[in-house]
């Protein structure tokens, strides 16, 4: 009879060490708020990157229902001109592989 192998158990590497294993408690449910406002910006800012990209739970902490309904404030916001569709500021296109100056020469 052949010997039966035994496949080892992979488990997930644990990232970050102590404090990473108990998540965020969502800032609208902690605040008992039912419906995400389109008009506050404020609060709204947190939930957008420094580019212009709406940040996802993980980051936020934000419970799955509180998320959906602040990426739909988040886009309803952009369409009324409360919150920028990008980043604001200098075009950085030099550094993520645009042309160099040694290209316009052409």
């Amino acid at each position: 009879m052949a010997k039966q192998r035994r496949r080892p158990v992979r488990r997930r590497d644990r990232k970050g060490g102590p404090t990473s294993g108990r998540r965020k408690p969502c800032p609208y449910c902690r605040d008992k708020v039912d419906q995400v406002d389109y008009k506050d910006i404020s609060s709204l800012r947190r939930f957008v990157s420094d580019r212009g990209k709406i940040r996802s739970r993980r980051i936020t902490g934000a419970c799955r229902r509180h998320q959906s309904q602040v990426a739909r404030a988040v886009k309803r916001a952009r369409e009324l001109a409360l919150l920028p569709y990008v980043a604001e500021g200098g075009s950085d296109h030099r550094e993520r592989g645009g042309r160099s100056d040694r290209d316009r020469d052409r």
